[in-house]
């Protein structure tokens, strides 16, 4: 199975039409966010893939880490209710097309960057990540939000 990544033309786009189609008003299948907050979230990670955030690594990260690794990074989507870090949690209130731009920006970014553009500092709590690891999460946490707000 190949699975799908930002940096493939193709599967980019595919996700910014599926993050171009949701509506302020979507509703969450699981969850505490609302659509705005959840493209906030969405950057974080992306953000920290690129270098461009920097996040210390945490205890349980450090004791959990790499066996957490195994099973997240593989080809199955993320099951709901996975605990979150603090950075990646947004309970203020968002501007739904200001948070969509942005995370669209960041994933042009992203994926005009490449493998290249990838940090080289450990995930803060997975530790250090291959490529084939942050795209493959990457893409995963991604598809997993905007299923979460997608239209059943």
């Amino acid at each position: 199975m190949t699975l799908k990544t930002l940096f493939n033309t193709a599967d980019k786009n595919d996700m910014l039409a599926r993050i171009r189609r949701l509506r302020p008003d979507s509703k969450a299948q699981w969850g505490k966010m609302n659509a705005a907050q959840m493209l906030a979230h969405c950057q974080v990670g992306l953000n920290v893939a690129a270098g461009d955030m920097k996040i210390k690594r945490v205890l349980i990260g450090l004791l959990f880490g790499r066996f957490a690794k195994k099973v997240l990074a593989g080809p199955e989507p993320f099951k709901h209710g996975l605990p979150t870090g603090r950075e990646f949690i947004f309970s203020d209130t968002r501007d739904f097309a200001r948070e969509r731009d942005q995370l669209i920006a960041v994933i042009e970014r992203f994926s005009a960057a490449g493998p290249k553009g990838l940090t080289q500092e450990a995930h803060p709590f997975f530790g250090k990540l291959s490529v084939a690891e942050w795209e493959n999460l990457m893409w995963k946490h991604l598809d997993h939000h905007v299923r979460q707000f997608e239209s059943a």
